[in-house]
């Protein structure tokens, strides 16, 4: 399993903690920054992800900002990309099981480290329902003609 995972300044902490859960479980990640809690602007870690994913071959990635929204937002500009904002495991598992979700996003000044880890783990054990993939259609139909 690889994973690509970035954050801005307010989802920093949390990055960081995610990766020594990461590493515990031996999944490579590459991870694209920010690399401090310096401020920097969340649209440019939401565009840095979404290129990623889409050109190389990753399981999935991780984006985190303060509340996870910005990130989320600024991903889903990216054709092909379907960044889904997740806050339990529940809505983790849902966005893997009925949108494919290739991005998972959630909040460092929201969520704590547990709660990421269970979020995670409910991600990578779920699996695509092909009776979405309908919908799934739908979404790369908008994105070609619009």
């Amino acid at each position: 399993m690889k994973i690509v995972i970035t954050s801005d300044h307010g989802g920093y902490l949390l990055k960081e903690e995610i990766k020594k859960y990461l590493a515990s479980k031996k999944i490579d990640y590459v991870d694209l920054g920010t690399h401090s809690g310096d401020a920097v602007d969340y649209p440019d870690f939401g565009k840095k992800i979404g290129l990623e994913i889409t050109k190389n071959n990753y399981d999935f990635g991780i984006a985190l900002c303060g509340t996870g929204i910005g990130i989320s937002i600024s991903a889903n500009k990216i054709k092909g990309v379907r960044a889904a904002l997740v806050y339990d495991e529940n809505t983790a598992r849902l966005a893997k099981e009925h949108n494919n979700a290739n991005i998972i996003a959630m909040g460092g000044r929201t969520t704590t480290r547990e709660k990421a880890i269970q979020i995670i783990d409910s991600f990578m054990e779920a699996t695509f329902e092909n009776r979405h993939q309908t919908r799934i259609n739908k979404i790369k139909e908008i994105e070609e003609n619009t």
